[in-house]
């Protein structure tokens, strides 16, 4: 079976590339292990000189890089280069602070000595999705390794030349020769390389759908898993919020990467004494926004990431306005090739319709009537997920109190976008999983947290 990597832009193939067969992985996975066993002796230091080599690289190779994202999976160059960015940021910040992180801990007891040492656990599986092919990578690659785990990636199969480049960057960088590795595989063969004996812990990036199975798969062979899922992300809009700041804030949250983001606003949740100036003001900002190239520096929106996600997005849509959302902007395919969608924007979203129940990977703005703010805040919470959730408002103290105590989510801010940040852990609860990713809480995840007693 081949791997297809496909032009999103003009439906145009770029290569196939031949899933590796059952042979080739039992003998990536062996090379894993036997890594691993020397990788683990490896000082702090050790480990984040290549780190730092690979976040130069990264900075490098930043324009090809961008360029390869943009031919795979549809993002503008500059989103790209922000990407790449950030995963230097990233693997510099591990770097940095992983030994500090993972610093013995002293315990009283009445032991001659007692603490707590985090070693590592050995090869980590990282199931990861097309939409931020380079930084979801390196959220997990970066902790995991300076860690002291080997690790191997099974990538979204339409963007096999970005799992592929990674690889090549690592090795670059000085990482041992197997350390991370790349399996070209279907989704189907994931449960396989799972159940494998050299893999002691899996992480993934991806639908519910795909977090259940792995999940599954996993809890079957024991296994520890760690699972970022989907987001309906709420955007509460207060009375006394700035409007201009929030009607900037929510369209560049639904459009950043065509919307195609867990963590992307896309439910706008508001309450009546704005209503009416923010939808104006939505709906004139996002009309604003053109797609185009993906090539060219200057296009803020590319197209979707395939065309079978479009499809699905306009299914959603049409439903919801069947069932009584008013369509107040886009909402239709456009003509021409590549898998374009207009940026969309429907009001009166009520529960039942697929804008309001479904994660909606596109740049549809589902905006919710709330009756005052207490309602608003049920709303935002009255959803099977729980990933991300931003509030509104020229009182930042109740901003605050609203954010911390009341929004179900992992990440809650407070008049700004949502995003992930290496020095914030990042994940989510309910139907968004469980497990977190990033600081010193993501790097303690594929570790063993060992009990050290030393009695007289």
């Amino acid at each position: 079976m081949a791997l297809v990597s496909i032009q999103p832009f003009d439906g145009k193939k770029i290569r196939d590339y031949e899933e590796m067969d059952g042979a080739q992985v039992d003998r990536i996975l062996a090379d894993s292990a036997r890594v691993f066993a020397e990788w683990r002796k490896q000082t702090f230091d050790e480990r984040a000189g290549p780190m730092r080599a690979a976040a130069a690289l990264l900075l490098r190779r930043k324009a090809e890089l961008a360029e390869l994202m943009a031919r795979e999976m549809g993002k503008p160059l500059k989103q790209g280069w922000a990407e790449i960015e950030k995963c230097a940021k990233g693997c510099e910040f591990y770097a940095q602070r992983a030994a500090d992180f993972l610093r013995p801990e002293p315990a009283a007891t009445e032991a001659r000595r007692s603490y707590v040492s985090f070693e590592p656990l050995g090869t980590v599986l990282a199931v990861m999705p097309w939409n931020y092919p380079f930084w979801q990578v390196f959220r997990f690659a970066a902790p995991a390794l300076m860690a002291g785990n080997a690790a191997v990636l099974k990538h979204a199969s339409n963007v096999s030349g970005c799992a592929l480049a990674i690889e090549a960057i690592l090795a670059e960088a000085g990482f041992p020769a197997g350390l991370f590795r790349t399996l070209l595989l279907s989704s189907a063969k994931v449960a396989g390389v799972i159940r494998h004996p050299a893999v002691k812990a899996v992480t993934l990036t991806g639908s519910n759908r795909a977090g259940e199975e792995v999940a599954a798969e996993a809890g079957r062979n024991l296994k520890k898993t760690v699972l970022e899922l989907g987001g309906s992300d709420p955007f509460l809009v207060l009375a006394d919020a700035d409007l201009e700041k929030a009607v900037a804030v929510a369209t560049e949250s639904r459009l950043l990467n065509a919307g195609q983001s867990c963590i992307s606003a896309k439910r706008f949740i508001v309450v009546p004494e704005i209503r009416e100036a923010f939808e104006a003001a939505f709906v004139a900002k996002m009309a604003a926004a053109k797609p185009g190239d993906p090539l060219s520096e200057k296009t803020e929106l590319g197209p979707l990431a395939r065309p079978d996600l479009r499809a699905t997005l306009q299914k959603q849509v049409d439903a919801s306005v069947k069932q009584g959302a008013r369509l107040l902007l886009g909402g239709k395919i456009p003509e021409g090739p590549g898998a374009y969608y207009p940026p969309t924007v429907l009001s009166g979203v009520q529960p039942g319709m697929p804008a309001y129940e479904d994660e909606i990977f596109g740049p549809v703005a589902a905006v919710l009537h709330a009756e005052n703010e207490e309602d608003a805040i049920r709303l935002a919470n009255d959803t099977s997920y729980g990933l991300g959730a931003a509030v509104f408002t020229r009182d930042l103290e109740r901003g605050e109190r609203i954010a911390r105590d009341r929004l179900e989510a992992g990440s809650c801010f407070v008049n700004a976008l949502v995003r992930s940040d290496p020095r914030l852990p990042f994940g989510g609860v309910k139907a968004s999983g469980y497990g977190r990713e990033l600081s010193a809480f993501g790097i303690r995840e594929f570790v063993n947290i060992k009990t050290v007693y030393v009695a007289e």
